[in-house]
Order: C-alpha cells, then structure tokens, then sequence
C-alpha cells in the first residue's frame, strides 16, 4: 500500500515558512564538542584547541571546524583568552588526534569504496608523514565514540588503532559458473559473490566488519595487525600501558565476544547504547618489526600462539574505558556490571582499580578493587552514583590520584572527582540547575562547558582555591556569541526542576524506587491575562536513558513557538540511583505511563497547565510512551508526535538488533534474561502484546505524527507503520513521514530539521494556533 501524499494548503505554506526561519536560528547555533590544551614550557600560558560542529542543511553533514585560543594566566588567579579571527574548516576529516606532548597531531580521513584510509602526521606547519593504508589491509577506522581506540605511544613514534578488518575473499562467478582463484584472466562478464553472511553489531553499524586492533609505525610507514586476539573478540578503546625498555610493550583493551557471552546468544546483538554486552580489558603485546624499507607492510596474523591476549578482568561481567595513572602504577575503568547481570541496556555504573604489576607483566591472576561501588538507593541531594559515558584522554590531575569527569546527577550534567585510592567522590561545579560536560584540563585547572534549556553553551574555566573550593570564571569568546534574536528570544524563557512523588507506595517497590523523580519544566516568564500557555510533554528514549537541562535547540524552538514543556524524567531514568531505574523492567507500559501523568497531573494541580492543551512527543521508549499515553488517557492530548516509536513489542522481537530487551522490557531482569530466545512462544508474544501501544490502539482519537527512519535496526520501521496504518483504519488523523537514509536517531541535519519543523507546524495546526508567543526583540 503506498501512502498518498496530502500536499501543502495555503495555511502550511505560510506556517512553514515562518516556523523554519525560526528554526533556522537555532539549527544554526555551533556546538562545542571537545577541546585540547596544550601547556607552554614556562608555564604561563597555553593554548587550547576547540572541536566545533555546526549542522550544513544544505550539504546534509555536519561541518566541523577548529577554532584555536591562547589561554594567559594572570597573576590574581583568572586567565584570559585571545582566540584565533577565524575558524579552520575539518573537511573531509574523521577525527583528529594530538600526540602526548602536543607536538605532533594525527589526522585521519576515512575514504569511501575502495580508496584507501589516510593518515596524516601534522607538525607546528605542515604534514611531515602521510600513509595510505590500501582496504586489502584494513577498512575504515572506527571514529565512533565507542569501538573507537586511537592511542600515541609514549615515544610518539607508534599510534595502535582499531579498524575494520579487510574484506573477505568471495568467489567470483562467470558465464561457465565458478571461476577458481587461480585464474588470472580478465573477464568483463565475472563478477564477485556475496559470501557467508557475517553479523555486525546492529544499529549504527550495518555492514561494518569486525574491529581489529592494528599499530602503525609513523617513522618507517608499517603497518602492524596485533597478534594473540582472537577472531571471537570485538577490540576496542585500545591504550599503551606504560613502557619499559627491559620489557616487550603492551597494548590494553576491551574485547567484546561475538556470541554476548551467553550459551543463549549465539551471535552479535546491538551494542550502540546497549552498556549490557559482557567485555573484558585485555593486554597483548604490541611487538613491532621495523622495515628497512617505507614500503607499506602487513605484519603479523591472527592465529593464537605464545603471544595470545590476557584477560585482565576476569570475575567482573564488564570492563571499559581503561586508564592507567600518570605513573602507571595503576589502572582504572568503569564497570556495567549491573546492566550486564539484569539485562538493563543501562545502568548505574562502577569505577574500579588495578594495581599494575611492578615487572610490567600483566597476569590473568591481577586483583580489581572497587573505587565507586554501584549506588543503590540514592539520599536526596547525595551523590547518586556513577553515570558516565567516557573519560577525557587524559583525565588526571597533579595528584596523579583524582579523575576529573562528567556524570548524570539526576536531571542535571555535573563534573565530579574522583580519588581513585581513596573512592571520595566529590561534586566539583556550582549547585544550579544548569548541565556542565567537561572539555579539557588545563594543569589543574577545567576547561568546561556549561548550558541550560534557556541558556545556549557557554565556556567556563574552574581553579582551585587554596580552600579545596572551586571558583568559576566566564569565558567570552566566538563561540558564545548568539545572534540577538536568539538572545532575545530566550531571554523570555524560564525553567526549573520539579520533584515528582511516586504515586504507587505498594510494599513490593523498592526505597529507592518510592523517591521523587524529575521532570524540567520550561516556560515564559509572562502570562498573558492568566492563561496558561499550551503544553509540550517530551517523553527521552531508553528507557534508560536521561534527559537533562543542557541546552536542546530543538527543545528551545518549541519553547519559543509559544510552548511550555514538560520533559519528564520518569523512574528508570539514568541518575537517580540503581534501585529506582531497576524498577522499570518488567513494568514497561504501566510505571512509566504512570508516571508521565502524575507528572503532568503536578503542573495542572500547580495551575501552570491548561488540561485541555496538552501535546506529547517521544523518540524510542519516549515513542513508546507516546502511544501508550494516547491509548491509555486517550482524551488527555490534543496531538502526538512519534519518532520511530516501539509500538507493538512482538513484532519487534523477531525484527530489532536488541530483541533480549523485548524479552527483559516485559517479563524484567532476570526472568527475561531466563525466557530470551530466538524463537519467542505464543505465550511469549501475548505478553509483549499486551504491554504493548498497539493493545490500547482501539481507544485512540488523538492527531498523531510519526517520523520514521527508513534505515532504523532498533526499533525497525515496520514498527511504527503498522500502528499508524492501523489507526488510519480507525479514522484517526495520521501523517506519516519516512527519511529513507536515517537510522533510529533520525540525526542527519535536513532530516532532524523537518522532523522538528513538522512537529511544529502539526502541533500549531491542532491547537489553532500560529506562532502563539510573538517574541519581542531587542536590538542593543
């Protein structure tokens, strides 16, 4: 059946227009992803480098620049910045990496079809080394945040990396049938068979092949596959442990098993945002032959002998984001333990320490200590626990004890300390509301940025006092100049965080799943006569996942249409603690529905909603809840909008990358880790039917708009276009927009552009209303 297209009236045009100049000025707004500094001999003064993304609609990508900064310390304690006048434009970069000293910096582009992978050593003014690595050797170099592992050793001669592995020799047919390997005539009518079918590790990364772990010699060109890992493993966030001249060198990293770890799993299930697939830290040697000549070599292969890799973390399910101390007299990671033993694809996080051996030589028999143990029931206003998706490359202060990095803290960013020896965990940016992401360390000193849901990013640098208090200056600079309009337009706007009781008190929950949790709660600072302004609830995916008050420019275009926002964090969320998000599994549909309207029901009863003007829009599980809402309080919402939404749980189980969460989602933790199986029995799917939207779907009446990516392995289209269709049946008010080349985020710039633009136009259109706050600029 294909969709017919409605087109645009007269009206929509002129709402489109208007709303997408609008969303234009925060589409355009830069983002400051991450920042080096690099420290001067004297120690006066630095310079620092900053990574900023902005989205090109028109290109479709996003365009990345680098915008340098001198930093001068002042003798009363505060710097100053003196940035570069321009920007300099990353085209056609995949990542970027400083060397340990800042004297060098490694530039990678991964290339498209069969063009080889280029490498390139940059100096103070020009490139001194470019290697081209040829497919036949490997493939793309993961850049993705999570397999991703690119570490300089200490000489800054050697950089070991993960790769793909190369392609797999296919047979090659011709008009006789099998043409043999052998054969070395050209023969325009052959061609290359598929192959055996090799899993890959689903959503984000379809038909990427496994991750290898390779060391390339920047002196003489070489390139080196490590040797001792097994084809089983999966190689990631790859570091050097520290060197000694007696010893072979070693490589850490984390492997993940191809089969989950589990006799139940006998292949790879997704593992972007999936923090449950059991991994291991490992060391192998990195022995390196050098060439006499530059000519590109491949050394090495994979077969397990003598110098086979050793698991470091045997004892513990999971075991990531290594960090050896600046003396390397120790070794820290984080731990998902908890997700891996219930099947949670998130949850509260564990840091824990290894002392490395004195001789250099790792053993399977090294003992792990707990530094920050899993937080069960978090105390209000305490620390409530670990949440952290990665380390800076170099996270250590002077100490050589304490780790600087950011966390969840219930609906906010913060950043905290860590002593690793002593497990003190301490909260070191202001007690506001707004979300700090740390950037850089500068010495002792924070390089951050700091943002709210009416304040867009702004730089900030924090020093200790001699008091062990920390100070906070604002840092002025390019990157935080916004047009006044923009200014003008958020100027109006107000938030807050409200606690939301737990309505259900039965004997069965948990302490910590009776403690309040938070919804954000935007709005205007003015009322006009008294009337409460039309409510937006945004419902974050996950489930366990978090939203929290940095800034969303989505999220500031709805506010400035004339919207408030209601965006819920509902039990389950990612930092209120381990009891409190364990108490969703197996309450999927009934707890978190349950809470998304006690929480609207407290902006009601406070008199800052109007009931009767009320839309809700999700991603994911927040889609999920978007149906369910609209199904199970079906006259509470006056328009929805899905974003590849879970709608019925036993059709994804046979179609997503993560069906062990189908199974987890509906039965809990350990009875759905117990019942998981390929093969899901009638039994199996009435129970993921029946916490499923798609049960309630004969009560819907509410307008609803789905945008769905054509590319989604998480929750696959099929989804959600059978629950509009069948809505559709039912007379329902249904628009439909697919994105053929998005996957689950639906991230790509034009394509998260419509997607909020046409939210925005949907929800006005079933409101009557056309832009209903008129902001007031002013112009200084």
């Amino acid at each position: 059946m294909r969709e017919v297209s409605q087109g645009l009236d007269v009206a929509n045009e002129e709402e489109f227009a208007s709303q997408s100049t609008l969303l234009k000025e925060f589409a355009s707004l830069p983002t400051i992803d991450k920042a080096w500094v690099f420290e001067s001999e004297n120690g006066g003064s630095s310079r620092a480098m900053f990574s900023i993304s902005q989205p090109n609609l028109l290109g479709n990508e996003k365009r990345t620049h680098i915008l340098s900064s001198h930093i001068a310390k002042q003798s009363d304690g505060s710097v100053s910045f003196q940035w570069a006048p321009f920007p300099v434009e990353m085209s056609g970069v995949s990542i970027i990496v400083p060397s340990p000293s800042g004297q060098k910096m490694l530039v990678i582009r991964n290339q498209e079809n069969d063009s080889p992978t280029q490498f390139e050593i940059w100096g103070p003014s020009r490139v001194e080394k470019e290697i081209h690595v040829p497919k036949s050797v490997h493939g793309s170099v993961y850049t993705d945040g999570w397999f991703e592992g690119i570490s300089w050793s200490s000489d800054e001669i050697l950089i070991a990396y993960v790769a793909e592995d190369p392609s797999p020799s296919k047979p090659v047919f011709d008009g006789l049938g099998y043409k043999k390997r052998a054969s070395t005539e050209k023969d325009c009518n052959s061609w290359e068979g598929q192959g055996d079918f090799e899993g890959d590790w689903g959503e984000a990364y379809s038909g990427k092949r496994r991750p290898g772990l390779f060391v390339v010699n920047i002196a003489s060109g070489d390139v080196h596959i490590v040797d001792g890992i097994s084809k089983s493993l999966s190689v990631g966030q790859v570091i050097w442990a520290p060197k000694n001249d007696e010893l072979d060198q070693y490589l850490v990293f984390v492997g993940w098993p191809s089969d989950c770890g589990s006799e139940m799993i006998v292949r790879k299930l997704g593992i972007k945002y999936c923090y449950n697939r059991p991994c291991a830290l490992y060391a192998v040697k990195a022995s390196f032959h050098k060439s006499a000549t530059d000519k590109l070599e491949t050394k090495g292969d994979r077969s397990e002998d003598k110098t086979a890799a050793i698991n470091l973390t045997q004892g513990i399910s999971s075991a990531f984001f290594p960090q050896f101390s600046p003396d390397g007299k120790f070794l820290v990671f984080l731990s998902a333990k908890s997700a891996v033993d219930t099947g949670a694809h998130m949850a509260t996080d564990s840091l824990h320490r290894i002392d490395w051996p004195t001789d250099g030589k790792p053993q399977t028999s090294l003992k792990w200590f707990d530094v920050v143990p899993v937080v069960q029931c978090a105390e209000e206003d305490c620390f409530p626990g670990l949440y952290c998706s990665g380390f800076l490359r170099n996270p250590w202060l002077s100490d050589g004890r304490t780790m600087i990095m950011s966390c969840y803290w219930r609906s906010s960013q913060v950043i905290v300390s860590v002593d690793v020896l002593s497990g003190r965990v301490s909260r070191v940016t202001p007690n506001s509301s707004a979300s700090w992401n740390i950037l850089a360390l500068n010495g002792d000193n924070i390089l951050s940025v700091s943002s709210s849901p009416v304040e867009p990013p702004e730089i900030k640098y924090g020093y200790s006092t001699e008091r062990k208090e920390w100070n906070w200056l604002d840092i002025s600079g390019p990157v935080s100049i916004y047009s006044t309009k923009v200014k003008s337009m958020l100027s109006s706007l107000q938030f807050s965080i409200m606690k939301i009781p737990v309505r259900d008190t039965s004997v069965d929950l948990t302490d910590g799943a009776r403690t309040p949790y938070e919804a954000i709660f935007v709005s205007s600072k003015t009322r006009k006569s008294g009337a409460c302004d039309p409510l937006v609830v945004i419902l974050h995916g996950g489930p366990h996942s978090a939203s929290s008050t940095d800034f969303n420019k989505n999220h500031a275009f709805l506010s400035t249409l004339g919207y408030s926002l209601l965006i819920v964090n509902y039990r389950g969320t990612l930092g209120f603690g381990e009891e409190a998000l364990q108490s969703l599994p197996g309450k999927v549909g009934s707890q978190d529905v349950s809470d998304v309207l006690a929480a609207l029901d407290h902006v009601i009863e406070m008199g800052l909603a109007d009931p009767s003007k009320v839309a809700v829009v999700g991603i994911s599980h927040g889609g999920f809840l978007t149906t369910h809402l609209i199904g199970q309080a079906p006259d509470r919402f006056a328009a929805a909008a899905a974003r590849n939404p879970v709608c019925n749980l036993a059709l994804m189980v046979g179609t997503s990358d993560i069906p062990d969460w189908c199974y987890v989602g509906a039965y809990g933790g350990s009875e759905g880790k117990i019942n998981f199986t390929e093969a899901p029995s009638l039994d199996h799917l009435r129970v993921m039917y029946n916490k499923s939207p798609i049960s309630h779907l004969s009560k819907v009446k509410t307008p609803t708009l789905f945008l769905l990516g054509a590319q989604d392995l998480r929750v696959p289209v099929s989804d959600g276009l059978q629950y509009a269709r069948a809505l559709k049946e039912n007379g329902v008010e249904v628009k439909v927009m697919m994105f053929p080349k998005d996957n689950h985020e639906i991230n790509r710039p034009r394509s998260d552009f419509e997607s909020f633009l046409n939210i925005g136009v949907w929800f006005n259109k079933h409101f009557h209303l056309s832009h209903c706050r008129k902001p007031v600029y002013i112009y200084m």
